[in-house]
């Protein structure tokens, strides 16, 4: 496959996935124009074009202006040609959502999280939720393409079907080495993708269109820990075990208290929303005790409110993920952050001037350009759409990044019925 002036950053695709990323990226386009972007000859642009169409994965939709000879016709992804459902399970809260071909989701549901469950237990719950939440949705699960699941911590198993959590976070203990996926397609009948959530929710920023594909950009992940997946001009950056930038475990004091990951004087343990909680109960804050989350949220309402010593506990824990997040766009020479995970979906607006006065007084390469800092625009529930995003980008548009996640396959037609069991 060759590639021309316009057709940098699609040689490492198959050209059916390229085809389909670009459509994908610009909305409508010509076939004309796809040759341009891709520098495919137009006998191959044809060829290919007319395949997805007999698919029924892209419909030609109209025709452009006329610029003196016959109209272009424009071609688009049929969006509800295929489906994924994305899963965020977490301790606090299992968030599903179903999104379709062009990213949009469909269909979302949130359910009570995992809590001190047994994990065979929690695995038998989201299967019969999964079919109760695709029955509610209407969609036919012969569309549904696979189940993209996303955990915190970091991630095992290189094997197909075989990860898990390595090393979970101190609510989820039971899940270390817990085989996640296999257990899940046993439940579902789905292939199944397993990705961590800061990693997940970088896709899904992409995926969902919301981020140009020539941007290097990374999505600052914060739910109960703080973590963050790093997209390089439209390509997920893994690294050997797809446990990248877990920035909540640089540490930023050598001395400092020890963290569930082994390390001491992480960022997560002295300003993540566990430690702020911590604060902010020695401090005499009233909080719903609920959970990590639960509380960090009533905390960022305080501080929001300008309720001290709430400002300052808020502060203080932004000033030390600016540092991390320095840290990240130096190494990455990153010239976008984007704000995601439910916490920041609470607390992202007291966190944005932290992390842009440092950038602005500390990035490396400030000079040759800046870098912008974002909230989500679905930052609550960001994790679980980049787990579907990651199943369609596998399925339909595979990258060299996405081959890495382990990943469960049934064979047979791209659509799997979900299992009764």
């Amino acid at each position: 496959m060759s590639t021309g002036p316009g057709g940098g950053g699609v040689a490492h695709l198959s050209t059916r996935a390229a085809l389909l990323d670009v459509i994908r990226g610009a909305g409508t386009i010509s076939r004309v124009e796809l040759t341009r972007a891709t520098g495919l000859t137009g006998a191959t642009v044809s060829t290919v074009v007319r395949r997805l169409i007999d698919d029924g994965l892209v419909v030609e939709t109209g025709r452009a202006e006329s610029t003196g000879g016959k109209p272009a016709v424009l071609l688009a992804l049929d969006p509800d040609a295929r489906f994924a459902i994305g899963v965020h399970l977490d301790h606090s809260g299992i968030t599903y959502v179903l999104a379709n071909l062009g990213g949009s989701i469909v269909g979302r549901w949130r359910r009570p999280g995992a809590g001190a469950d047994a994990p065979d237990e929690v695995v038998a719950r989201v299967g019969t939720e999964l079919r109760t939440f695709v029955a509610q949705v209407g969609v036919d699960a012969d569309r549904i393409v696979g189940l993209g699941v996303v955990s915190p911590g970091p991630l095992g198993g290189s094997v197909a079907g075989s990860g898990g959590m390595a090393l979970a976070p101190p609510p989820m203990q039971a899940w270390t080495d817990f085989p996640l996926s296999d257990a899940l397609h046993d439940a579902t009948g789905l292939p199944v993708m397993l990705e961590n959530d800061a990693t997940a929710a970088a896709v899904g920023e992409y995926w969902s269109g919301s981020r140009e594909a020539d941007r290097s950009f990374a999505a600052i992940y914060m739910g109960t820990g703080i973590g963050a997946g790093v997209m390089v001009r439209g390509d997920l950056y893994r690294g050997a075990s797809s446990n990248t930038a877990e920035i909540g475990h640089i540490c930023v004091q050598v001395d400092g208290p020890p963290c569930w990951c082994g390390s001491d004087g992480c960022v997560e343990a002295l300003a993540g929303p566990a430690a702020s909680v911590s604060a902010a109960r020695q401090a005499g804050i009233e909080l719903p005790g609920i959970g990590v989350a639960e509380d960090f949220a009533a905390l960022a309402r305080a501080a929001l409110a300008g309720t001290e010593p709430a400002v300052q506990i808020v502060e203080h824990s932004a000033r030390y993920v600016a540092v991390a997040v320095q840290a990240l766009a130096n190494i990455m020479d990153l010239d976008l952050v984007v704000l995601t995970g439910p916490s920041f979906a609470h607390a992202g607006s007291l966190y944005v001037p932290a992390i842009q006065q440092r950038l602005v007084r500390g990035f490396f390469a400030r000079a040759s350009h800046p870098v912008e800092v974002v909230i989500s625009t679905h930052a609550s529930e960001s994790a679980a759409i980049g787990g579907a995003a990651l199943v369609l980008q596998s399925e339909l548009a595979p990258r060299a990044s996405s081959a890495v996640s382990p990943v469960r396959a049934l064979p047979g037609a791209p659509g799997v019925r979900i299992a009764q069991v």
